[in-house]
């Protein structure tokens, strides 16, 4: 009997209809198991896929920010997933541009942009500045433009030119202009609005140019130090955590990983800013209003209706508190005190190197001068570092039990959960010439500011000569250090009113061997939004049923399957087929048998 094969299927197929064979039955089980067990891999492999897709965050088990290391890499500018914004610094003796950059969002509305600051090729971070600053353009409003040109070229040369219209530009003006008029204010920001999209095809609108208070100042740099120490991010097991009263009606508290306060005294003026995590009870309505003008409570996070991310805190500058101006203001009192006790004395003390006036707070035995409307002051430095605390403590203008220096309202401070962080004359204080930089306690701290102060001023020249001191460390920096010593002691303790055990106070120049400006807080903030455009499409993404987002996603498992099904129940036809022509055969065959055997019957 003659054998049909099937040619139009693979050789490993093929199958025989003869009736005294069995191997087709047995092969369509085969194939149908077969083909059943491929759809149940595929499909269980797309599950366990979209399942470890779902619960993989690597968030949630590596710390989002980089280590030292790899955050000195170049910025990939290749990568088209990242993003870049632009921020630059009008300040008042220049003017600096920063570049920042971070990676999509991950879709979390709990988390922030991973901003970081943009490096070069040479591994440098992507900053230039220009001098003066732009407030000297007070009368010349229309070159405001033209004098941010070159910063502006700088930023468009290392940000991807596909990139420049999706990329936020800033441009915020601090201390210089906020002490023009507004009318000259204004004139400088509106060339800028005017100009500045004619030539650089940035993001950039009316809103992206103003000049900050020195409240936004503040909250931007306490974001931008909380941002690079991690602290914006969900609590560990082994963090430590305050419980947070966002204000808002019947919300509960939460409790979320402690925020750090930041304390900065330069030459001229002293910030503090930290977070308030309480709600705050004000004694009077005098207090209330001095106490919200120094509070600012906001929302980093990207949803409005989210509070995990609602920070309230507490922002001041004091004119005049810093270092090196502190030290003039206690300069102006000693020469004119001096002058009005010589009026009635016979003995002019101070006016001759012969009868210097002593001063506690210069080191043991230097000889100085104070000059004053063309009258000069010779002092004689006493070293007595006790005396001089005593003599620094009345320039904090304290009033009462609830002001800070100059009479300033406080918010409350737990200092039993908090942490500082001190920068700038904080640091130098404590390790230009102490060299005991770093965790500051107040005990070690008195006990070398004490010796440092007694040291014969003879002895302290040769140890800087020796470079026993850090290089920072110069004659101004000896000379000086006893007063700023005491005046950052009585700042502390005295005016900030923080006990002498406080544990948690750091003092220092660098977070991560990086210098953190004010900017990076800016932009953070600037830019919670923008992880709504990621979230809505994910959200959208969502709104489809499972199966069809999988089909999306893993569409060629899909159609691979779609096709042996196709193959299968073609197959399956072609035996059913098979098997009605093999049982119509064999009918015939049992028919051909019957007549034959009626036929021999009838023959004679």
């Amino acid at each position: 009997m003659a054998r049909i094969t099937l040619s139009c299927l693979p050789a490993s197929w093929y199958c025989s209809v003869s009736p005294l064979s069995l191997g087709c039955a047995s092969r369509q089980r085969l194939l149908l198991l077969l083909v059943l067990f491929i759809t149940s891999v595929l499909l269980l492999g797309t599950y366990q896929r979209q399942l470890w897709g779902s619960q993989r965050d690597p968030r949630t088990r590596v710390n989002k920010y980089l280590s030292i290391a790899e955050s000195m890499e170049a910025t990939d500018v290749l990568n088209p997933a990242l993003n870049y914004g632009i921020v630059v610094d009008c300040g008042s003796s220049g003017s600096r541009v920063f570049v920042y950059y971070w990676p999509p969002h991950n879709g979390n509305p709990h988390t922030l942009l991973d901003i970081r600051q943009m490096r070069d090729r040479n591994h440098k971070p992507v900053v230039k500045k220009i001098k003066p600053g732009i407030s000297t353009l007070a009368t010349t409003p229309t070159q405001a433009s033209d004098y941010l040109h070159p910063l502006l070229s700088f930023a468009a040369a290392h940000v991807p030119n596909s990139k420049h219209k999706e990329t936020p530009l800033y441009i915020l003006c601090t201390a210089g202009m906020r002490l023009l008029p507004e009318s000259q204010q204004a004139a400088i920001l509106e060339d800028l609005v005017s100009d500045v999209p004619l030539e650089f095809d940035f993001l950039f609108s009316r809103s992206h140019a103003e000049v900050i208070s020195g409240k936004q100042e503040g909250v931007y740099a306490w974001i931008g130090i909380n941002f690079v120490l991690g602290r914006f991010d969900h609590a560990d097991d082994e963090d430590a955590t305050v419980e947070v009263t966002t204000g808002l009606q019947n919300q509960p508290p939460i409790n979320r990983r402690r925020t750090v306060g930041i304390m900065d005294m330069g030459g001229a003026s002293l910030q503090i800013a930290y977070e308030v995590p309480g709600a705050i009870t004000f004694s009077s309505s005098q207090e209330e209003d001095a106490g919200k003008s120094l509070l600012a409570e906001f929302n980093l996070g990207c949803d409005v209706e989210h509070t995990q991310h609602v920070y309230r805190v507490y922002v001041t500058t004091f004119l005049g508190f810093g270092g090196n101006m502190a030290r003039q203001r206690y300069e102006d009192q000693l020469f004119n005190n001096t002058l009005s006790k010589n009026r009635f004395l016979t003995t002019q003390t101070g006016m001759n190197k012969d009868k210097p006036l002593l001063d506690p707070c210069l080191p043991f035995a230097l000889s100085d001068t104070v000059v004053r409307d063309n009258h000069t002051l010779h002092v004689r430095g006493l070293g007595d570092w006790t005396q001089c605390q005593d003599a620094v403590r009345p320039f904090l203008g304290l009033h009462n039990g609830t002001m800070s220096p100059g009479g300033v309202y406080q918010a409350p401070i737990n200092f039993s959960n908090s942490e500082f962080y001190g920068f700038s004359e904080f640091y130098y204080c404590m390790e230009d010439v102490l060299r005991i930089g770093g965790q500051y306690n107040s005990e070690k701290y008195s006990r070398a500011a004490t010796d440092y102060c007694a040291t014969k001023w003879s002895t302290l020249k040769q140890r800087l000569d020796s470079k026993l001191f850090s290089e920072q460390a110069d004659i101004s920096r000896l000379k000086y250090q006893c007063f700023k010593s005491a005046w950052m002691y009585e700042v502390l303790h005295s005016g900030f009113r923080f006990p002498p055990n406080y544990p948690s106070l750091k003092t220092a120049q660098l977070v991560y061997d990086k210098e953190v400006q004010w900017t990076l807080g800016a932009i953070l903030f600037k830019t919670r939004f923008l992880p709504l455009r990621d979230l809505q499409q994910e959200t959208l993404r969502q709104s489809h049923p499972s199966w069809l987002r999988s089909s999306f996603v893993y569409n060629h498992h899909l159609f691979s399957l779609c096709i042996l099904v196709v193959v299968l129940a073609i197959l399956l036809y072609i035996l059913r087929l098979r098997r009605i022509h093999q049982r119509e055969q064999r009918q015939a065959e049992a028919l051909n048998l019957l007549w034959a055997e009626e036929g021999e019957a009838l023959l004679p």
